[in-house]
């Protein structure tokens, strides 16, 4: 709907939630200065990042949450503007972008927009293999009417539920997302994913044998590196390819010979 004379701009919300995220999140922060109502969840923080986002001046929301789609909505409850803008502490938002997300929300056509992005290992910027499970994104739902959005239950990236029209089309600035500093980095991502990975699949009776874990690391490695074109990015593409394919595999070897015999559920 059209703003009319007599009617009020759209108020915006960006919410960052973080867990000791002090080394990323002033650079994060910086850039969300033109927002209406900057919203930082703070989940367990024991360094810095308290200060810093008080420092913006930013809203806080102090508590301690196991489940990350839980801690996603709550966060979502406490922003209190008509738009939403989720940012992780590790992506940016540039000049170009906020100028487009303000006249998005100030003529909108849809309740729910995509966000594309530019994914960056170090300085690198990578095109090409993202999407395989939990190593990077091509685009997300980043902006949204304020209740059209909820998280599911899941620990590691919980799936979502949608309400309202939604975009055809991503919007065409990118956010900038400082997804890995270094391969080490992404090598013990990918120890902490499978870690959140196995919990669920222990929970959910979702534990697969082997067999097939292995042929779907096989699928997911060929599907992310030839058919995503991983390959054309060399090193970083082999790198994207194989943690994106080890982490169901691992996963279901960590819920088989660590989760479950915690559940007592051992052969």
């Amino acid at each position: 709907m059209l703003s009319g004379p007599n009617q009020r701009n759209p108020t915006l919300s960006a919410l960052v939630v973080v867990y000791n995220e002090e080394a990323i999140l002033e650079a994060c922060l910086n850039r969300l200065d033109w927002v209406d109502d900057l919203v930082v969840v703070l989940d367990k923080c024991t360094d810095r990042s308290k200060e810093i986002a008080q420092h913006h001046n930013a809203r806080l929301l102090e508590g301690s949450w196991e489940i990350e789609g839980p801690r996603r909505n709550t966060g979502i409850d406490f922003c209190e503007t008509d738009w939403i803008l989720e940012v992780d502490a590790d992506e940016w938002i540039s000049d170009e972008l906020a100028q487009e997300i303000r006249q998005t929300i100030n003529s909108p056509k849809y309740d729910v927009y995509n966000l594309k992005v530019d994914n960056y290992i170090g300085d690198k910027l990578i095109h090409h293999g993202w999407g395989g499970g939990s190593f990077g994104k091509p685009s997300y739902i980043g902006l949204f009417r304020k209740g059209v959005k909820t998280w599911g239950l899941q620990r590691l990236h919980p799936h979502l539920t949608v309400t309202g029209t939604e975009s055809p089309e991503d919007l065409k600035n990118p956010v900038i997302h400082r997804i890995y500093a270094d391969f080490s980095e992404m090598l013990r991502r990918l120890d902490r994913y499978t870690t959140s990975r196995a919990k669920d699949l222990v929970d959910r009776d979702e534990v697969a044998s082997l067999p097939n874990a292995f042929r779907k690391f096989l699928s997911r490695f060929y599907k992310v590196f030839i058919r995503r074109n991983a390959y054309r990015e060399g090193g970083y593409g082999f790198m994207i390819a194989l943690c994106a394919a080890l982490y169901p595999l691992i996963s279901n070897i960590k819920a088989k010979y660590e989760e479950a015999p915690k559940k007592g559920d051992i052969e």
